[in-house]
């Protein structure tokens, strides 16, 4: 009996660090790619409606780890700045505010991810101390974006995570 339960406790362990790890590369990835909007300077990333469904889904600890990770990630391929990383951990803290305010519900989903770029920007200010305005209205789009579609993101994390804990 005891032997089982080591056994299980083990498997555990690997299934948390490959899924932590799969999902920092998801993050990481999806961060590469840029949504065109309607007018120049308001592209956004995909990695914010999937972030928000990460810690909708998997939680705010293993969340962070990942998105620790993708902005490690980041820095050592040299895709991303220290800037770059200190906007990314703004609007991660901020959804997992969010998230361990309101649990995983559809306020979460919709609200999580425009208050963390809200958030990200607020920080982008205080940093360079230009065009808080300017800048909340570029991200505007992506905030809608991210509002519309990390719901369904969710969703589909969820019929993932059910799989593997199945098999």
């Amino acid at each position: 009996m005891e032997k089982t339960m080591s056994i299980n406790k083990e498997r555990t362990m690997v299934t948390d660090c490959c899924e932590t790890a799969l999902l920092a590369v998801l993050i990481a990835v999806s961060g590469t790619f840029r949504i065109p909007g309607i007018v120049p300077g308001t592209e956004f990333q995909l990695s914010a409606p999937i972030a928000v469904a990460i810690c909708g889904v998997f939680g705010f600890k293993k969340y962070i780890i990942a998105g620790i990770l993708a902005s490690l990630m980041g820095l050592s391929l040299g895709t991303c700045t220290i800037l770059n990383v200190a906007i990314q951990m703004s609007f991660r803290l901020g959804v997992g505010a969010f998230w361990l305010l309101s649990g995983s519900n559809k306020l979460f989903y919709i609200f999580s991810g425009p208050f963390g770029t809200a958030l990200a920007r607020v920080v982008m200010y205080f940093l360079l101390g230009k065009g808080l305005t300017l800048m909340l209205i570029a991200a505007a789009p992506g905030m809608a974006f991210t509002a519309a579609t990390a719901w369904a993101f969710g969703k589909i994390f969820t019929r993932c995570r059910k799989a593997v804990r199945t098999i």
